[in-house]
């Protein structure tokens, strides 16, 4: 494996000579520029524009120009002895909890390995010093022609130097999500979380591949070969908005199970807090009939003591008669 870096780890007096290497590679189909119309290979040239003539690599430098126009050129000598001096030293500066790096200020990511058999009890030290504390530690370095934040971390008993970007070059995300107020039902994050969990089970991240390669690597073959280009079916759109979301994620948690529908207390849950208008008329309507029975029977307990009372007043005339 190529070193891409080397130079010292500092933490505290205790210095570790390190080599760095490139922990990441990309599988990508190489791709050219062609000229459309005949297949010619199109290539970028080095023009200079005051010769008027094309420049090779090697008499190539970095310039700057000012806004008044002028240029200052500056050479690989002038990068290499700038005055930094994380040129050569990663300076641990503070041991953090990882929770406390966004995921978003997160680059490239470097092995970390030792320059000589000396450095290997103080690796081993600084690497069983952040595992046993959970931690990671915050560190600056200058690759290339850049200055960088960097964190060491361990990733299988290998120390990794994981490059950052700066704070002030993360974009602020206000007023991207959504700003009316939301309220999602106790039900519905159940459902979810549902969803979640069997949609985690026996998930190999090892096991993903990249669809779009194979898909292009079949194109070229096709075109190479003469044949007809494969082409996939064309997928229903997404529907814009989601009526139902109970529904939804009902039908996705049937999908993801394989067709089997939710389980009978995922059933129980869904029905336990039926929407509040389908209820409202339901207890209106017991209200009103309980209201009606009790009018009824106040009114017969009303009229019973009224036919009493007229059967005692006609009792006394048969007596008068005799």
């Amino acid at each position: 494996m190529q070193t891409t870096w080397k130079g010292t780890i500092s933490f505290g007096l205790v210095s570790i000579p390190v080599h760095l290497y490139s922990a990441t590679q990309e599988h990508d189909v190489p791709l050219h520029q062609v000229h459309a119309k005949d297949g010619g290979r199109v290539r970028m040239k080095r023009y200079c524009e005051q010769e008027e003539k094309e420049v090779p690599y090697a008499e190539i430098a970095k310039g700057y120009e000012s806004p008044d126009g002028r240029t200052v050129t500056l050479s690989d000598e002038d990068l290499a002895d700038l005055p930094l001096p994380s040129k050569k030293i990663i300076d641990v500066l503070a041991f953090v909890d990882a929770t406390e790096i966004d995921p978003l200020m997160f680059s490239k990511a470097y092995y970390v390995g030792v320059a000589d058999k000396a450095a290997a009890k103080p690796y081993a030290l600084l690497r069983d010093a952040l595992v046993d504390s959970g931690q990671i530690a915050v560190t600056k370095i200058a690759l290339r022609t850049r200055e960088s934040p960097a964190v060491l971390r361990v990733h299988d008993g290998t120390l990794v130097l994981q490059t950052c970007i700066w704070p002030d070059e993360v974009r602020p995300a206000a007023g991207i999500a959504p700003e009316e107020d939301v309220t999602v039902r106790p039900q519905e994050l159940k459902m979810a979380r549902s969803l979640m969990d069997t949609l985690s089970e026996d998930f190999d991240l090892s096991q993903l591949h990249d669809d779009y390669q194979q898909a292009l690597q079949q194109v070229i073959t096709a075109r190479l070969e003469g044949v007809e280009l494969p082409h996939e079916e064309e997928s229903g759109e997404a529907p814009d908005n989601v009526i139902d979301l109970m529904e939804a994620l009902r039908s996705s948690l049937k999908q993801a199970r394989g067709g089997r529908a939710p389980t009978a207390p995922e059933q129980g849950e869904q029905e336990q807090e039926p929407p509040p208008r389908k209820r409202a008329p339901a207890k209106k309507t017991a209200a009103a009939a309980k209201k009606t029975t009790a009018a009824a029977a106040h009114a017969a307990a009303e009229k019973t003591p009224a036919a009493k009372k007229t059967t005692t007043r006609k009792s006394p005339a048969p007596r008068k008669a005799s």
